[in-house]
């Protein structure tokens, strides 16, 4: 189909059937596949686990086929390829935006946006957008990446297109990026970030989850995504980490991509229903 008839992908995507991004609970549950194009393909200690992009689309139809998830997040090259494969029915899409910040190189902190753009987004029927804000104040790229982002989220808003920030404070260390996960830092990243843009009726949250999320939400008002993150040591604890923070106030569900799309125990049928029962508490039970 992309070498002859690259038309039916467009045509795929244009057809498919969209829903409210809100509906029934008011709850969401997306799963995130936007990594590749960042350059970062590693799942745990193994290096290129997302590389096999046959694999991947495979694991995504197993998430995108369970009744509790919403949607999926991606770049053009995932979202053209599940609605080539008639994936996107009733699925909240949602667009990842800044891809130019790639996994270890000199320039990562000017996160440049080589992806989806508003205008797209909003022709195509992209239902949400989003980016990612990694603020490190030794860094001189984070201010070009701060502008661009604050231009989207006006765009986004301007367009009717709900936008989600993912803000990190971070820095070098051994020549790679960290990002600071104490509950200050997120805050501070939090604080930041909903400024940007002069329009922010339809900015969004995307936060990990870490101690005293109390706290965390009490810094915004905007509603919140909370980020799945990279899968821990023991699978059990971290889904209980989830399900704490989603009974929290303006927290709306989860985006969660390797963690599920790459468990353990391999079983990843298992894993999304574990983590579509924790935002929709109301589905029944697994057959």
């Amino acid at each position: 189909m992309r070498a002859q008839r690259p038309h039916e992908i467009g045509e795929a995507f244009s057809s498919r059937r969209r829903r409210d991004v809100l509906q029934g609970d008011g709850r969401l549950f997306i799963i995130a596949a936007d990594h590749p194009a960042r350059g970062a393909l590693a799942v745990g200690s193994e290096a290129t686990a997302m590389a096999n992009r046959y694999t991947l689309l495979e694991r995504l139809a197993t998430a995108l086929s369970h009744p509790g998830v919403d949607g999926v997040l991606g770049t053009p090259d995932i979202i053209d390829d599940l609605a080539a494969l008639g994936l996107l029915d009733d699925k909240v899409v949602v667009g990842s935006m800044n891809r130019g910040g790639l996994r270890g190189a000199s320039f990562e902190m000017d996160d440049r946006y080589g992806a989806y753009d508003v205008a797209t987004m909003s022709a195509k029927g992209i239902d949400f957008a989003k980016t990612l804000i990694r603020v490190n104040l030794d860094d001189p790229g984070t201010a070009p990446t701060l502008e661009a982002t604050a231009k989207a989220v006006g765009e986004a808003a301007a367009a009717r297109l709900p936008i989600m920030l993912e803000p990190f404070m971070s820095h070098w260390r051994d020549g790679r990026i960290v990002n600071d996960l104490s509950t200050d830092a997120v805050i501070l990243s939090v604080a930041i970030a909903s400024g940007l843009g002069a329009d922010s009726s339809y900015t969004w949250m995307k936060l990990p989850v870490v101690d005293d999320m109390e706290r965390v939400m009490a810094a915004t008002t905007m509603p919140t995504l909370l980020l799945g993150g990279d899968s821990g040591a023991d699978p059990d604890e971290t889904f209980a980490a989830w399900e704490g923070a989603l009974a929290l106030p303006g927290v709306k569900g989860l985006t969660v991509g390797r963690t599920l799309l790459y468990p353990p125990d391999g079983d990843v049928a298992a894993a999304v229903d574990t983590a579509a029962r924790l935002v929709h508490t109301s589905l029944p039970a697994a057959v």
